[in-house]
């Protein structure tokens, strides 16, 4: 059984303000930073814990899978994939997955919208166009009897005010 946490990165610096430059390199603002703590703090103490940190390669999501990884002492555990970029296909990830998970099987995943949301739904249905949306700082947990579309449970789904709520 794989134990699949999805992660959507922090509050991020507006596309507005953030233009031109590069949207690889939008960063998380403070109060995203700030929420990203707090948030890593929740997750350890529903006591969670992660064989595998894997994020986007965004700086957005790299910062806060790296305060996750912090959090945790789980900084050798992260890795980076271009399967979890913006504009990436979830059925692509799920491929490349089986190579990228190995034998972990407590996984978080850090990515962006609305990449993760048809991740979760092709997971549990084996439909990516379930209409769900994962908030920003939100996290998902599946349980996967094995890695392909339609064999994950869905066990919860929290926005970060419920996490922060405990």
């Amino acid at each position: 059984m794989i134990g699949l946490y999805i992660l959507r990165h922090g509050v991020a610096a507006s596309r507005e303000e953030w233009a031109p430059k590069r949207e690889s390199q939008r960063p998380l603002t403070s109060k995203g930073e700030k929420q990203m703590r707090r948030i890593s703090r929740a997750m350890r103490k529903l006591e969670l814990s992660f064989d595998l940190i894997l994020s986007s390669p965004f700086l957005r999501a790299r910062q806060t899978a790296a305060i996750v990884a912090d959090t945790f002492d789980a900084k050798e555990k992260l890795k980076l994939s271009d399967a979890l970029a913006p504009g990436s296909n979830p059925r692509r990830f799920i491929e490349e997955a089986r190579h990228l998970f190995g034998a972990s099987r407590q996984i978080l995943v850090v990515g962006h919208e609305p990449f993760l949301s048809a991740l979760i739904s092709l997971l549990v249905r084996g439909d990516a166009h379930v209409g769900l949306k994962l908030k920003k700082a939100g996290l998902c947990k599946l349980e996967l009897n094995a890695l392909k579309p339609g064999a994950a449970i869905l066990e919860w789904l929290l926005a970060p005010r419920h996490l922060l709520k405990g």
